[in-house]
């Protein structure tokens, strides 16, 4: 098992499907990523030297945004709507549904006692 950003990518699958196991990496990226290293299309997680890897890691460090870099830009978007007392702002801190979506019979879980 190979460790990539917190992620972990199974041995028997390719490395553009792999790849996609890591938070911030969709399909269009992980081609881009295997393209950039030259890597082949169809080998696998298993078939890569620790090279490979740590150049993988290293490209994916630079260029792209991920795990608890997504989640702390998305926490300081929610505490951004909060200090405007906007009306999104309110139901995240209320727990609501923010998208218009009835909360009588819906919603439950949402509208837990936190």
């Amino acid at each position: 098992m190979a460790y990539i950003s917190g992620a972990r990518l199974v041995d028997d699958k390719q490395v553009k499907i792999a790849s996609t196991k890591i938070s911030g990496i969709v399909r269009k990226k992980a081609r881009q990523l295997s393209s950039q290293l030259g890597l082949s299309e169809n080998i696998k997680i298993k078939e890569l030297t620790k090279y490979q890897l740590d150049q993988i890691e290293e490209r994916i460090g630079q260029e792209h945004l991920v795990h608890w870099e997504l989640k702390r830009g998305e926490r300081a978007d929610i505490e951004r709507l909060i200090a405007l007392s906007s009306y999104r702002g309110i139901r995240h801190q209320d727990g609501l549904p923010l998208r218009g979506q009835c909360t009588h019979t819906n919603a439950r879980t949402c509208r837990k006692k936190k």
